[in-house]
């Protein structure tokens, strides 16, 4: 027999999917609305019933698909090399002072491409998962996992939106805007001639009315959404990192990440055109190391689990600090720097 602690928490499980059950209602019935009330019983001229249906369906088929997609794809989790060894996990259980601890966590990290810290520097651990966080990640409470590239946990895909999945979520924000302003827009001339009697009193009026009024609400609220995400996209941030900028050795850095808008786009849809209008994964990465813009980043840790720094991989670059002379002051890095001693120069 189950524990009664169990059921309970299967019995919040389920109805954390109400909102994902309450946006497939609106949707299925706002397809019967238009493609039945609208489409069907109410234009007569062939042609345009037609055209309409057509682009109808391929955006619903695109918003359903994207939707699904970020529903069902599961968040990816820190790959085996961020847990703690077994004997490193028994010493740090044992260990009673945190900066013994911090010490076992240090030595740890030395081989992992971490660069992000506490905001009081310490190594980033969670406690819970028994792990060192790679860069962007964090431990969802909803889901109870340590999540990659973790943007937020979005109630209404009962799912959190991260590494895995966020191109999806775009996509998602994407079609669903676009499904919204074409069901206003087709339906705005008999929502009007509605409104004025100028058509007969029919079962679709009430349909055709509130599809209006719920398609074109849905879309002020997609905009604004879709132009954040979009606006996070090209500064190469997350949700959690535009109100914690991630915090380094040096400090807290908000542009750490970014890499100019159009290689920070090319992070979340890929290098491969064919597939960014698709929800398709063609993220770049594997989700634990990141290319950064840093010019003081620490030496002694590698950026990816094969010891290759990804930020000088990606740009074909490397970082030398010159010594103090009275002639030149160059440096080799990876992005700009409002330091003038500071140039870029690429590697030839």
């Amino acid at each position: 027999m189950a524990p009664s602690g169990s059921r309970r928490v299967d019995c919040w499980r389920v109805l954390y999917w109400i909102p994902v059950l309450f946006i497939s209602l609106i949707v299925a019935w706002s397809y019967y609305a238009y493609v039945v009330q609208l489409c069907i019983e109410t234009i007569e001229n062939i042609g345009e019933k037609i055209v309409y249906l057509l682009v109808y369906h391929v955006l619903f088929i695109m918003f359903v698909w994207t939707y699904w997609q970020t529903i069902f794809t599961k968040p990816m989790n820190p790959l085996k090399e961020f847990h703690l060894p077994h004997s490193d996990k028994e010493l740090f259980e044992h260990e009673d002072r945190r900066e013994s601890q911090q010490e076992i966590l240090r030595r740890i990290a030395k081989d992992l491409p971490i660069y992000t810290r506490t905001m009081s520097g310490a190594i980033r651990y969670c406690d819970r998962c028994l792990l060192l966080k790679p860069d962007r990640c964090h431990h969802c409470s909803a889901c109870d996992m340590c999540i990659l590239k973790m943007d937020h946990h979005c109630p209404w895909v009962n799912n959190c939106v991260g590494f895995a999945n966020y191109k999806f979520f775009m996509l998602f924000l994407a079609y669903s805007l676009l499904y919204c302003l074409f069901v206003t827009a087709t339906d705005l001339q008999y929502f009007i001639q509605f409104w004025t009697n100028g058509l007969p009193d029919t079962q679709a009026k009430f349909h055709i009315m509130f599809l209006f009024f719920a398609a074109s609400t849905f879309s002020v609220s997609l905009a604004f959404l879709f132009a954040y995400h979009c606006w996070l996209v090209c500064k190469n941030r997350s949700t959690l990192e535009a109100f914690r900028a991630p915090a380094f050795q040096h400090g807290p850095d908000k542009n750490a990440f970014s890499l100019g808008t159009r290689k920070n786009f090319l992070q979340v849809f890929g290098d491969e055109k064919k597939y960014w209008l698709l929800p398709i994964f063609s993220s770049l990465g594997d989700g634990c190391s990141f290319p950064t813009c840093l010019v003081n980043a620490d030496p002694e840790q590698p950026s990816s689990p094969s010891g290759r720094n990804p930020s000088i991989e990606s740009y074909e670059c490397v970082v030398l600090q010159c010594g103090q002379t009275t002639w030149c002051s160059i440096c080799i890095f990876l992005t700009g720097t409002s330091n003038p001693a500071l140039t870029i120069e690429k590697e030839t």
